[in-house]
């Protein structure tokens, strides 16, 4: 900490019990955010003011809480997604769109901007597989264009971009895209998890 700076207040009292467990599952498996002493506790804050009544300020005494959707996805960081519903559905545990502390620190290191473009693969396929079967077929391609239009070009013109996607995509030629389809196409668009990511 820069000399002179104060202890911040948000680590005063019960907090300091739980920096030990917070660090200790970030040094485990969370990566990707950039490193200071204070940024497991920071994003515990977040989290905490997010349903203050709900997340306890020690981690320990509840670590199964979890906090709705509708109050993830009004974040300043997430309010203007398109795909924010879904994006909170990908990283939620129990897939309702309810995240665990754990499931958020998931999703901000993911949405990281150090985090590698394979592991940001693996999220947005997830975010735009609207049926959740492990395909990317037309109606989730369609559900993805109305979305990044919103919902602007007629039923016509977001066929053919569908058509157009899929056959260029798909390379074993079954009429949808698997993870090895999606991730080739991305692959071939240096631009396209550019703006995956998230600040805290």
């Amino acid at each position: 900490m820069p000399a002179g700076q104060s202890t911040p207040e948000s680590c005063h009292g019960t907090l300091w019990h739980t920096e030990r467990v917070l660090c200790l599952r970030w040094v485990i498996s969370r990566r990707y955010l950039p490193m200071n002493n204070w940024m497991p506790i920071r994003l515990h804050g977040r989290y905490h003011e997010l349903a203050p009544n709900l997340v306890p300020m020690d981690y320990k005494r509840d670590p199964g809480v979890t906090v709705p959707m509708q109050l993830i996805i009004n974040m300043p960081e997430l309010k203007e997604n398109p795909f924010k519903e879904r994006i909170v559905q990908a990283f939620s545990e129990d897939g309702e769109g309810n995240l665990s502390f754990n499931d958020f620190v998931d999703m901000f290191s993911v949405l990281s901007e150090t985090a590698p473009r394979e592991l940001k693969a693996v999220y947005a396929f997830k975010v735009y597989d609207f049926n959740t079967d492990n395909f990317i077929c037309k109606s989730d391609l369609e559900q993805t264009l109305n979305k990044l239009t919103k919902e602007e070009l007629t039923e016509e013109e977001v066929m053919l971009v569908c058509e157009k996607v899929i056959d260029e995509a798909d390379m074993d030629a079954d009429g949808k895209l698997g993870f090895a389809d999606f991730e080739n196409m991305i692959s071939k668009a240096p631009d396209f998890l550019s703006t995956f990511h998230i600040r805290i």
